[in-house]
């Protein structure tokens, strides 16, 4: 057939149609054909068109659908299907994204870039400043400061908590009770009850544990004997599973009743006058500084940098060599304060004076960490 005749029946029924029948002229090419994929990063799938002017050899998978078939004759409307399709495609995969569970922190946790907070639940906010130098109530002013943080531990401790093992009866075997405030503290101590001490004391070192702790939890009771250092060596016990089960957050409750009923003996020591302390002084250190480890660490509760500091310091200036290691590493690391090399030597210095030496601190008897009295620095103090 020639070009004629085939433009003829191109026309659907025209009569008549001039054009050019030159045997020379030239052929016409085919249209090019268009190959539509649609790739992603595991599949490529070829999309064929919907159009009803060019029907497809097969239908449409679920996928294909939307992507260039137009819903009606506007020539728009291709555009607009197009446009609705991947608006809800994004909007799915926002939904999807939002409702994927969070399995990474932060970046700026990750990279420890978050602020610390300011202060903490366990450290009032009314600390008194301490006054420089070694005067007669130096001693005096921390031990105040003690127990201003007992008393600070102690009201955080008598807020309602989740019930733990022990509180339940679950635990009754481990650690008999939960302590809650109770009367004034008794005597700090007896002449039976220190035998009973002595006594726990050297089961624990022969190795009987669970009867060991079995005499501190008996001595530790608020509603017994209450006794300051029982409640000390039994939250230990408590912390670390001698002889019964590890309970971190009871034992935190111990050492809190520990130093509030220290320090309630103390603060009337302190207004009888005796400037470096009463009865339960130790015991009150000791408590201190074990709380200080709870925040450290999260034993038993959250971590908490500031207070850790704080209670660590305390104890340090109250002669406890341990809290004076612990206090170098605070200022040294800058944990819960601003890093300070000086202050940092100052108390490694303070620990290695009072036998506590640690290896590789040789550093801190450089000259430039040297007070200003002993002409750290180059810049010696003026006679």
């Amino acid at each position: 057939m020639g070009l004629r005749g085939i433009l003829r029946k191109k026309g659907s029924g025209d009569k008549d149609v001039d054009v050019c029948t030159d045997a020379a002229a030239p052929a016409i090419n085919a249209p090019p054909e268009f190959k539509f994929i649609r790739s992603d990063t595991h599949a490529q799938d070829p999309l064929q068109p919907s159009d009803h002017n060019y029907p497809s050899p097969r239908p449409p998978s679920h996928h294909q659908r939307g992507f260039l078939a137009a819903s009606s004759g506007d020539p728009d409307s291709s555009h607009r299907s197009r446009s609705a399709s991947l608006s809800s495609q994004a909007s799915a995969t926002s939904t999807s994204t939002r409702s994927r569970p969070r399995s990474h922190r932060r970046l700026s946790e990750r990279l420890y870039l978050s602020r610390s907070p300011s202060s903490s639940e366990h450290v009032p906010q009314n600390l008194p400043d301490i006054t420089p130098g070694d005067g007669p109530d130096h001693e005096g002013q921390w031990e105040h400061r003690a127990t201003m943080l007992a008393s600070a531990a102690e009201m955080a401790r008598s807020r309602p908590v989740t019930p733990t093992a022990h509180e339940t009866g679950r635990g009754r075997g481990a650690g008999g009770f939960v302590p809650s405030p109770g009367p004034s503290p008794q005597p700090v101590s007896s002449k039976d009850i220190d035998e009973d001490i002595q006594e726990a004391i050297r089961l624990h070192e022969e190795g009987d544990l669970a009867r060991s702790t079995a005499m501190f939890r008996k001595l530790a009771d608020p509603n017994g004997a209450n006794n300051p250092l029982s409640q000390v060596l039994y939250g230990l016990a408590l912390r670390h599973g001698w002889g019964c089960q590890p309970d971190v957050t009871t034992a935190v409750r111990y050492l809190t009743a520990a130093a509030s009923n220290a320090a309630a003996v103390e603060e009337l020591a302190l207004q009888a006058g005796l400037k470096k302390g009463g009865a339960a002084k130790g015991e009150l250190v000791l408590a201190i500084f074990e709380l200080g480890n709870s925040f450290r660490h999260g034993w038993g509760t959250n971590k908490d940098p500031i207070a850790a500091k704080q209670y660590y310091e305390t104890a340090a200036n109250l002669g406890d060599t341990d809290a004076m290691n612990e206090t170098g590493w605070c200022y040294l690391e800058g944990f819960g304060c601003k890093k300070d090399k000086h202050t940092a030597a100052r108390y490694y210095r303070m620990a290695e004076k009072n036998g506590h030496k640690t290896l590789g601190n040789s550093w801190i008897w450089k000259e430039k960490y040297d007070p200003p009295e002993e002409g750290g620095g180059g810049k010696k103090k003026k006679k």
